[in-house]
Formats: C-alpha cells, sequence, structure tokens
C-alpha cells in the first residue's frame, strides 16, 4: 500500500513539474526592442514592404478597398476558422495605438501588446527574418492609410487548438525561421529569397505541413492540400516554365498554356505586378535555385 502512494505521490509530483516546465516553455519570449528604437518609418519605402507581404490581401474586407484594413475574411483550416482582425489605424479597433516595437513584435515573433501568442494565421515565422527597417516602413505606410472602425471578429477554433498559450510550445517546435534556401547566392538571388521566403511567405501555402500544421521544410514549395483541405495548391519547385513566361504570370496573371491566375493566388499576382520588375525578376531567379521534388 505505502509503495503504490509513493508511486502515486511520483507520478503526481512529475506531472506537476512537466506542467511548470511546459508552461515555461510556452511562455512569449522576451522581445529587444533595440533595433527598432532609433529608426524613423518612410511610408513610402513602406508601401513596396505592404504589397510584396501581401497585407490588404487578407486583411480588407471581403470584396473592399484593398487599402482599407478592416478584416473580417474567414479562413477556414483543419483546426477551425481563423477571421482577419482589423489593422487599420484606427487606434480603437485597429492597430493606431501600438508603438513600432509593438507592431515589430506582433509581426516577426507573433506575440501582441498584452503579451498573448496570436495564431500562425499571421505568417510571423516568415516575417522573423525582416529587416527592423522593412518593419519601420511597413508601420509608416500602415498608419498613413485610412483609419476603420469595424471591430474584430471572433476566431471560430475549437478546444484545444483555441488556447493560445500552447502556441508556444507549437513555436518551440515549429517556428523555424531561417532561410530553407542557404547556398551563396548573388544580390538578386538574395533578394528573391528575400521576397519569397520572408515577404511573400510563399511556403505558408505551397509546403505541406505535419498533422500540428508546422511546415515540412524537406518538401519546400513541392504543393500542399489548401488551408480548408477542399484543393491543392501547386508544386512551384522545379518550375518548367520559361524567365518570360514567369514574369508574364507574375505580372499579369496569365499561364504559358493561355489559362488565368484564381483564388486567393490573383492576389497574390495583382500585389507583384506593383513591385519593381527587379523584383520580379530577382522571384524567379529564386525559384531556379529551388530543387524539384524526387520522382
Amino acid at each position: 500500500m505505502k509503495s503504490r502512494s509513493k508511486l502515486l505521490l511520483g507520478l503526481a509530483g512529475a506531472g506537476i513539474l512537466a506542467a511548470g516546465l511546459a508552461w515555461q516553455i510556452s511562455a512569449p519570449r522576451s522581445f529587444d526592442a533595440s533595433a527598432f528604437a532609433d529608426l524613423k518609418g518612410d511610408h513610402k519605402a513602406g508601401e513596396m514592404v505592404f504589397w510584396a507581404a501581401g497585407c490588404a490581401s487578407c486583411h480588407m474586407a471581403e470584396g473592399g478597398d484593398p487599402l482599407v484594413l478592416a478584416g473580417g475574411q474567414g479562413f477556414a483550416t483543419q483546426f477551425g476558422t481563423f477571421y482577419a482582425p482589423n489593422i487599420s489605424p484606427d487606434p480603437i479597433a485597429g492597430i493606431g495605438g501600438w508603438s513600432p516595437a509593438e507592431f515589430a513584435r506582433a509581426i516577426t515573433q507573433g506575440v501582441s501588446p498584452d503579451g498573448a501568442h496570436y495564431f500562425p494565421a499571421l505568417p510571423y515565422v516568415a516575417y522573423a527574418k525582416m529587416t527592423p527597417q522593412d518593419v519601420a516602413d511597413l508601420k509608416a505606410y500602415m498608419d498613413w492609410l485610412p483609419a476603420n472602425a469595424t471591430p474584430n471578429k471572433a476566431h471560430d477554433v475549437p478546444f484545444p487548438f483555441n488556447m493560445r498559450r500552447s502556441l508556444g510550445l507549437w513555436k518551440a517546435l515549429f517556428a523555424d525561421s531561417s532561410y530553407v534556401i542557404t547556398a551563396d547566392l548573388t544580390p538578386v538571388q538574395e533578394r528573391g529569397r528575400y521576397i519569397a521566403e520572408t515577404l511573400a511567405h510563399c511556403g505558408e501555402c505551397h509546403t505541406p505541413r505535419n498533422g500540428l500544421g508546422g511546415l515540412d521544410r524537406s518538401k519546400w514549395l513541392q504543393g500542399a492540400p489548401s488551408a480548408d483541405g477542399k484543393s491543392r495548391v501547386p508544386n512551384i519547385a522545379g518550375l518548367s516554365w520559361s524567365d518570360e513566361e514567369l514574369m508574364t504570370y507574375f505580372t499579369t496573371g496569365f499561364t504559358p498554356d493561355y489559362d488565368s491566375v484564381g483564388g486567393h493566388m490573383a492576389h497574390v499576382v495583382e500585389n507583384m505586378a506593383k513591385l519593381p520588375e527587379s523584383d520580379r525578376a530577382a522571384l524567379i531567379a529564386y525559384l531556379r535555385l529551388v530543387p524539384p521534388a524526387a520522382p
């Protein structure tokens, strides 16, 4: 009887210790705001960051003006439906009251101003590689956009996925913000990598995920089921299209077989078309570096 009591006490102690360790690991990391302290954002430079990062594609109202970031679009996934929040400069409904450091922590670490984890529907794992100046410029541009007072819509995410503290454990397991393509790159290829792996976060849709939503980086850009599981996002690793065909696609949305882009990718092409042609050329140069899927 005594040995059984000792066993139960030991298990209880181990459980408490494990819970405490999990609580500690799942806490948001401390954030060093010193890199942003003396930066002054340039809203004109921030406009290009805004389009490359695809902010309007998710945060504009359904069918609304892409420069009014009222939020509200729903994104169905296997974990529930996420609704894009209002990120207009409204001080109450949006992010107008956020400091530059709070904004930087949100988009590069996925932590809100009040210290809660954001769901990775916000691609902060990719944005973590943004340069501090690009973050400051983006904030300056977004502050320059029209404010909108539309309140945020609560996510429809069931238990246990709605437990935000558990996202700290998810980050510890899957938030790998290192670059996937690490060969010696030319300046053009480096720019293309920055656009593809950081700002445009191409891997978020085009790379398959495991059962907990972590990216399978060994199959980078090799295609994946859509977030809602109803279709498939295509493989863009080892594309056979010519550079000219890719440039036409990223500029106009027309494919080599006379089809046109559809779905959410139409927003991506609209964003890419607003960038300098040199950025689209850099993106193409990067895609040439991505190894194709094994036969």
